[in-house]
């Protein structure tokens, strides 16, 4: 799923290609919006909120999606040949006289007013990219339950928004803890460190092509991926199992030695590797 660098990313190809022009084609492929028709509209911005995107119309409208798993946005010159997949993947084409934008697999697309907005993101916690970023309001929201394993608490939006299983990996790693410690028994030293070690992952990458978070020429990331290859601090073997109910897949990865605090059941990584055979075991 992209974080929050990659939709910041996003909205701003929507926004530079978009803002302050007039739609010349509005196209959506969804049943429940197969009438619509935006021409003529001034687009007049887009905003990332989160892992959310909100494309702001004139006359009080707001396109919000959401890219999960799959989704992206593509900007195309006029004339350029679309690359974002086959047709039947897109659901929305938003197209100016110089530029056109389409939407691909995007599980999530819903028009309404703006005025509206806070009813499909006024439930996220402080953005790590946003205006709205309050510290002390991130981790008070991340303590508020003190028995939830870290990485789970990382990854709810409602407590800050923008991490998702990358950041969440690596923000363990560089706090020496495992995503399995439960939120309040993490060192008060790095619990005071979390919010600003968190808010500068995203912030450094927010406008490279590639997500680096080790400083390193050669690697990019400290765990995330790297199952089974050596850790770069310590050479143990990093390790990597899903967190969570199951419900969604949610790799997580980390260094046995650099890392304390409980780790899943022995048979978890076997289980992991059996469900993801073909899964690359590193990749950027």
């Amino acid at each position: 799923m992209p974080e929050g660098d990659t939709v910041w990313q996003a909205a701003k190809r929507l926004h530079e290609a978009l803002a302050g022009k007039a739609l010349t084609r509005s196209d959506f492929r969804v049943p429940k919006y197969a009438t619509v028709d935006l021409t003529g509209r001034t687009v007049l911005n887009t905003a990332p909120r989160g892992k959310h995107l909100l494309t702001r119309f004139e006359g009080g409208l707001t396109l919000h999606t959401h890219l999960r798993m799959e989704g992206a946005w593509k900007v195309y010159g006029t004339g350029e040949r679309w690359r974002g997949g086959p047709a039947h993947q897109i659901r929305v084409v938003l197209g100016t006289v110089d530029r056109t934008a389409v939407g691909y697999r995007l599980q999530v697309l819903e028009l309404l007013r703006t005025g509206e907005e806070e009813r499909v993101v006024g439930h996220l916690g402080p953005d790590l990219l946003g205006p709205d970023w309050d510290p002390e309001r991130a981790l008070a929201n991340l303590l508020a339950d003190p028995a939830r394993p870290l990485g789970e608490a990382l990854l709810d939006q409602r407590n800050l928004a923008g991490i998702g299983n990358i950041y969440k990996s690596e923000l363990c790693f560089l706090l020496g803890v495992t995503p399995w410690l439960p939120v309040g028994a993490l060192p008060a030293d790095r619990a005071a460190q979390l919010p600003a070690v968190a808010k500068k992952l995203l912030e450094v990458n927010r406008d490279r092509p590639v997500r680096q978070t080790t400083g390193l020429h050669r690697h990019d990331l400290f765990v995330y991926g790297r199952a089974p290859r050596p850790c770069l601090r310590c050479h143990t073997s990093v390790r990597v199992a899903d967190q969570g109910d199951g419900s969604q897949e949610r790799p997580t990865y980390w260094c046995p030695t650099c890392q304390v605090g409980p780790a899943p059941a022995p048979g978890a990584a076997q289980q992991w590797r059996e469900r993801h055979p073909r899964r690359p075991s590193s990749f950027r």
